[in-house]
């Protein structure tokens, strides 16, 4: 059950992408989440989240679609797991791996650190 529960979350990301939607797109981060970009860029907080996504959603990634792939969760301690997830971004054909920590709270699932990158570092 934990990982479809854990699934569901960047079920949501990707909806929200495909919608061009930061404040749905945040809504699966702790709101005190830290987040590095594909770039290296760090952002505290949920709300650094969604600004740095609504910029994006209305210059290079409008209308682009992101398909991801939740390929580990490992429980690290109770309400607490790591996560491995591709997300592509389509048309532009850019795959990004992600490691992330998700921590089970009152509300469920949300993701309390985010390390975003693209393999290779070809692009």
């Amino acid at each position: 059950m934990t990982h479809q529960e854990i699934s569901a979350l960047w079920d949501v990301m990707s909806e929200a992408w495909a919608a061009g939607d930061a404040q749905a797109f945040a809504t699966i981060f702790d709101p005190e989440v830290e987040f590095v970009t594909v770039r290296g860029e760090e952002h505290h907080g949920r709300d650094a989240v969604e600004k740095s996504h609504a910029a994006l959603f209305t210059t290079i990634y409008q209308g682009t679609l992101l398909k991801p792939e939740v390929r580990l969760v490992r429980e690290l301690a109770e309400g607490l797991c790591l996560v491995h997830a591709t997300t592509t971004v389509y048309p532009a054909g850019i795959t990004t791996h992600a490691q992330a920590v998700v921590r089970r709270g009152r509300a469920g699932w949300s993701i309390v650190a985010f390390h975003n990158m693209i393999p290779g570092g070809t692009r």
